[in-house]
């Protein structure tokens, strides 16, 4: 039942309403009198009681559980469900989610700023001057989420349209207009902003990854099963999904395998922040670190590529190979621009 639903007719509705009056208007920096209290109930809800009465109901609620903490100036709630700092990373995460619309993440953080105090809006009212960020433009993302997770707890498979942008930066359908993916959904999981569907395509016996602002269409299988994770080859003893996770920065398709890297140390924690802990250092220099660890070569190649200047890839020699050919690429793009002599 929500609170503001009440008619406050029934001073059994008291509790409740004091309840409401110290989660909207309290908290450490913000308290209220017995008297301030009877002001609102009396503006607000046309109740009428004396201080007795609120002092009563407020040692009611104590005995029920409730942090209600008194001070020289007066009763505040010191515990919510949600404090100051925790809806603010909460809001954080929705501003900076590039799975979901403008218009959904500026309604999930109006819901979010509810949660607060009367006065935490004005701590974030900022965040209304920010300009637009990189929010996808696909309605149905959340829908998709809703959908993929429904699957997921009913074992069921999926069929939908994946897309990608064309030059009118609209989406359009990789395949043929009518096409559709079928996919035995597993997982969905955050990644560098963005939501990913990790799956089983149904032609196929491994794992793909799908953008979630990329799916249109999505069509719970009713009468199909999910393929069970465990009889795909490479899972056929477990599956773990942080080490996978790890090993796919970027989410390409395809197993990890073991490389080599020569770093310069100062870059260490770029290492930490993108693969985790999970290396090992091999060898130990003051100018350099050499350290193995597990990669889709892929990815590793975006990479490799990102860090050049600072890093280089020793084994496997097929990815050496690569970023080879990828460097001269780029050098005959620039090489015109460079000074004689250079």
């Amino acid at each position: 039942m929500e609170l503001e639903n009440i008619i406050p007719t029934d001073k059994k509705c008291l509790n409740i309403l004091i309840l409401k009056i110290l989660r909207e208007y309290t908290d450490e920096e913000h308290c209220l009198t017995q008297q301030a209290i009877l002001g609102i109930l009396h503006s607000k809800y046309a109740m009428e009681y004396d201080r007795r009465t609120i002092k009563a109901n407020i040692d009611s609620l104590k005995d029920l559980g409730y942090a209600i903490e008194r001070t020289g100036s007066g009763y505040y709630l010191s515990d919510r469900e949600f404090d100051d700092a925790e809806l603010r990373m909460l809001i954080d995460s929705v501003l900076f989610n590039k799975s979901i619309s403008h218009v959904q993440a500026d309604r999930l953080i109006k819901k979010l700023k509810q949660l607060g105090n009367a006065y935490f809006p004005s701590k974030v009212k900022h965040i209304c001057h920010l300009q637009a960020l990189q929010h996808n433009s696909n309605p149905q993302t959340m829908l998709n989420i809703d959908r993929i997770s429904d699957a997921i707890a009913g074992n069921k498979q999926i069929s939908f349209t994946y897309n990608s942008y064309g030059s009118d930066l609209k989406l359009h359908s990789r395949r043929a207009a009518n096409y559709k993916y079928t996919v035995s959904p597993y997982y969905l999981v955050a990644n560098n902003g963005r939501y990913y569907l990790i799956a089983n395509h149904s032609h196929h016996s491994d794992i793909s990854h799908y953008r979630v602002d990329k799916i249109t269409d999505v069509c719970i299988l009713g009468d199909t099963p999910a393929k069970p994770l465990r009889t795909l080859p490479e899972y056929a003893n477990g599956y773990d999904l942080p080490k996978h996770m790890a090993e796919h920065i970027y989410m390409f398709s395809g197993k990890g395998i073991s490389i080599t890297l020569r770093i310069e140390p100062f870059i260490l924690d770029e290492i930490i922040d993108w693969f985790g802990k999970d290396f090992i250092i091999t060898e130990n220099r003051e100018e350099s670190l050499t350290l193995e660890l597990q990669c889709n070569e892929e990815a590793m190649l975006y990479w490799a590529l990102q860090y050049g200047q600072y890093a280089e890839v020793l084994k496997p020699e097929s990815l050496r190979s690569k970023l080879k050919a990828a460097s001269i690429r780029i050098y005959d793009k620039y090489i015109e621009l460079l000074p004689p002599n250079a």
